[in-house]
């Protein structure tokens, strides 16, 4: 009894989307073998999945797929668990003096749901006001894709991004606002294909209403410029 009240709990954990830490719960260990032995481990492991759902693994169709999967689950995936793939994010001088809020929105978040490991996708929203250095534009980019390209909670996927831009840009004020569909909701369970999930984090000067306000202004605009 006591067993399936655990996995009950345990099933229950997952489908509620809770995170049990804002940092990513990686084993000590898992970086003591190379990324070509990693793939040679799921490949075998992948050919055992799918050999006991019952798929012909001689099909032409099919015998590469292990190898498939476990390539893309190191070097694609899941890369952003290997802090080698970490991007270097340069700060330069805020020379022109801009003091105000800059924003980078619409960047394009594919995760996987680490409760299922099926597909998080959506968009993030960035800003933060200098205190003296700025981030090249796309680097903000390649941090969301760093953090994203892990099995993954929304919320702490958002509170991995802020913290990183925090430490990058020697400032506090920094915010994150990430709007997702879960397809662990959207194609399974209850199957509400309509949903998505929205998470934010407001860092230092964020946390005042004005200015969160301000930032949740320019997200709301219009810029998809189909005409260029």
């Amino acid at each position: 009894m006591e067993e399936n009240n655990l996995a009950e709990q345990i099933d229950t954990f997952g489908e509620d989307h809770i995170a049990s830490s804002s940092d990513t719960p990686l084993r000590i260990d898992a970086f003591d073998i190379s990324d070509e032995d990693k793939i040679s481990i799921i490949e075998e492991n992948m050919k055992n999945i799918l050999h006991t759902l019952g798929l012909d693994l001689t099909d032409d169709s099919l015998k590469g797929t292990p190898k498939r999967v476990a390539k893309a689950f190191v070097n694609e995936i899941f890369g952003g668990l290997n802090p080698v793939k970490k991007p270097v994010a340069s700060t330069f001088d805020n020379k022109y003096k801009y003091k105000e809020m800059l924003v980078e929105k619409n960047i394009s978040v594919y995760s996987t749901c680490e409760h299922h490991l099926l597909p998080i996708v959506g968009k993030a929203h960035i800003a933060y006001i200098s205190n003296g250095t700025v981030v090249g534009l796309s680097k903000m980019n390649r941090i969301v894709d760093y953090f994203a390209k892990r099995p993954q909670v929304q919320e702490r996927l958002t509170i991995q991004v802020v913290k990183e831009l925090q430490i990058v840009l020697n400032t506090e004020d920094v915010a994150c606002v990430i709007d997702a569909k879960h397809l662990c909701v959207n194609s399974r369970g209850i199957r509400d294909t309509d949903c998505s999930t929205v998470t934010s984090e407001f860092g230092g000067a964020f946390q005042k209403a004005e200015t969160r306000e301000e930032f949740l202004k320019y997200i709301q605009l219009d810029t998809s410029f189909e005409d260029l």
